[in-house]
């Protein structure tokens, strides 16, 4: 386990592969940590990709710091950069997923100079409304994330993954339930705040968006209007997964970024 302090807060990351390389960064989803990339991860080494593989736990989730709430999106992203920049890591390809997606976002449009290319999964420029993440906030503060664990499942994964002989999915619900309530609810209340629409005109390095066609959080027709913001990207629907494609088609996933990355 790899640990770094910034400012406030610890980071719980890993840092894998050839230091020369180039950096491929991994920014996961709310309620998810960094060990969703794992899959993906194991099929890019596959395919002969020599990259040096960055991933982390965001604040609030996994085994970082979760701070109290609420959060802005400006403290993740500050977050990325700042680890980034203990790392040396310059010129990095930023995965994002959801959440993950508007904090590589941002770091675009605060230091677009760390920034070689981007992927955004299952993300927007804007995610949901204030009212939406306002009662989303309430109810995990008064009950859990157990109140709402049904609901946000069958958002993250498709009907086929969410069958009672995948021992998978109970493995999922164990790591969305065990987040802590204050990064589930702070990161919520960063999403109801961000808009990232301005950021998104201003995206000129490649990019390519990615999303499940079952995806219940971030649909593709949401995606498509984020797309179109960003002159020149690419757009890609994976047929079957929910919101996490890098769980339920991770070899898919990597195929659709390797013929990406050899486009840079």
């Amino acid at each position: 386990m790899s640990f770094i302090q910034l400012d406030d807060i610890a980071l719980h990351y890993a840092d894998e592969g050839d230091k020369s390389a180039p950096a491929i960064v991994f920014s996961n989803s709310l309620g998810t940590d960094f060990r969703i990339w794992d899959a993906m991860i194991v099929s890019l080494k596959a395919s002969g990709l020599n990259a040096r593989f960055i991933r982390y736990d965001k604040r609030g989730h996994g085994l970082s710091d979760a701070t109290p709430q609420p959060y802005k999106m400006d403290q993740h992203v500050d977050d990325l950069i700042g680890l980034l920049g203990a790392l040396g890591a310059k010129n990095a390809v930023l995965i994002g997923l959801s959440v993950g997606g508007m904090i590589v976002q941002g770091v675009y449009g605060k230091r677009p100079d760390l920034v070689r290319a981007l992927v955004l999964s299952d993300t927007g420029h804007k995610i949901g409304e204030e009212s939406m993440w306002n009662d989303r906030i309430k109810a995990v503060n008064e009950g859990g994330i157990e109140a709402l664990e049904t609901a946000i499942l069958e958002r993250w994964f498709s009907e086929s993954y969410r069958r009672a002989d995948n021992p998978d999915f109970p493995g999922y619900r164990n790591m969305l339930i065990r987040t802590p309530v204050e990064g589930y609810c702070g990161t919520s209340a960063a999403l109801r705040d961000a808009d990232y629409t301005e950021i998104a005109k201003s995206i000129s390095v490649p990019t390519m968006l990615l999303v499940g066609s079952n995806d219940g959080s971030t649909p593709p027709e949401m995606m498509a209007k984020t797309h179109e913001l960003i002159s020149g990207s690419r757009f890609e629907i994976i047929d079957g997964p929910g919101h996490l494609p890098c769980i339920e088609a991770p070899d898919e996933t990597a195929r659709l970024f390797m013929d990406f990355y050899k486009g840079l």
